[in-house]
């Protein structure tokens, strides 16, 4: 007989979740983060956490021999799985259907992080409309070798463009380099209206801050800060609130107060190791998102 593997029992709002090796390093390089450390870290920002994919449907990105290792996307729902676990079937541009994971508890959060899920990527649409996204994602991301000050300033100018508009963005970092900015709007326009208008917003920001930003598709166009309005297509996610990120320093994407996007603090101030003090000093600043209507126009442009 083998030795039995070693596991971690969590119970949680009455729910048995195990947690399987426990003690494997998931980041081994500079941050020493185990398996179970992670998962202690999600049961500390847990409220916030399951703001950003509550009710929504959820790619799983493993990481199963940790975040020095290549990750792989699984679409759809594991087979084994508990009977609890809610899961909802979307189709794609392909024709093809999945039946992905709906994570609305904290035994949840847990299960998928035992799965080696580092990161959490859910759909911009809740599990009762799939077809009507209620959030628009700009993601700020900067080309090799362009500094931070640039992100914060262009994230400042898409929050002006978006004042204009009636509409509140909530940034966060990504975690890695750039910076997310979400907006909700009201779950009435089609993945492919919201992509247009995410592509109208990145050209609007890109003329008025041509030096620092670009919503050029083609790579070797690009420079400065581009504006990724494809991050609204119906088949992509971006990873939520206060996910870890596969970073040696275990980093993570953390929402911000647009005083502090003022203030230039710099993406690496916050990791797995500190986020948890700074979320019980300052609460989770996601919680209050609402929803919000587009103008009775939405901006449009033609699809790329």
């Amino acid at each position: 007989m083998g030795k039995e593997a070693a596991k971690e029992s969590l119970v949680l709002d009455g729910r048995e979740v195990q947690i399987t090796h426990p003690e494997k390093l998931y980041f081994s390089a500079q941050a020493r983060v185990t398996k179970l450390d992670l998962a202690r870290y999600y049961l500390s920002v847990a409220p916030g956490a399951l703001n950003g994919i509550r009710d929504r449907p959820i790619v799983l990105k493993r990481f199963v021999n940790g975040a020095e290792r290549e990750a792989f996307y699984q679409k759809r729902a594991p087979a084994q799985r508990p009977p609890w676990l809610r899961t909802v079937t979307l189709s794609f541009p392909s024709g093809r259907t999945a039946e992905e994971v709906v994570v609305d508890e904290v035994a949840g959060l847990a299960w998928i992080v035992n799965l080696g899920c580092i990161e959490l990527h859910p759909h911009p649409v809740r599990s009762s409309d799939l077809d009507h996204p209620d959030e628009l994602r700009i993601d700020l991301d900067p080309v090799p070798g362009v500094a931070w000050d640039d992100v914060r300033r262009v994230a400042l100018e898409a929050k002006s463009l978006l004042d204009e508009l009636g509409l509140r963005g909530w940034p966060k970092t990504s975690g890695s380099r750039g910076m997310h900015v979400n907006v909700r709007i009201a779950p009435r326009w089609t993945f492919q209206e919201v992509r247009r208008a995410a592509v109208a917003l990145s050209r609007a920001v890109e003329r008025r801050v041509p030096n620092l930003a670009t919503s050029k598709w083609w790579k070797e166009e690009r420079h400065g800060v581009f504006l990724d309005y494809n991050q609204n297509a119906k088949d992509r996610t971006t990873c939520s609130a206060y996910s870890v990120r596969p970073l040696p320093d275990a980093r993570v994407s953390t929402p911000l107060d647009w005083s502090e996007v003022t203030e230039k603090l710099v993406p690496s101030s916050f990791n797995l190791r500190n986020l948890p003090a700074r979320v019980d000093r300052l609460g989770d600043l996601f919680a209050f998102t609402r929803r919000a209507t587009l103008p009775p126009c939405a901006p449009t442009a033609s699809a790329t």
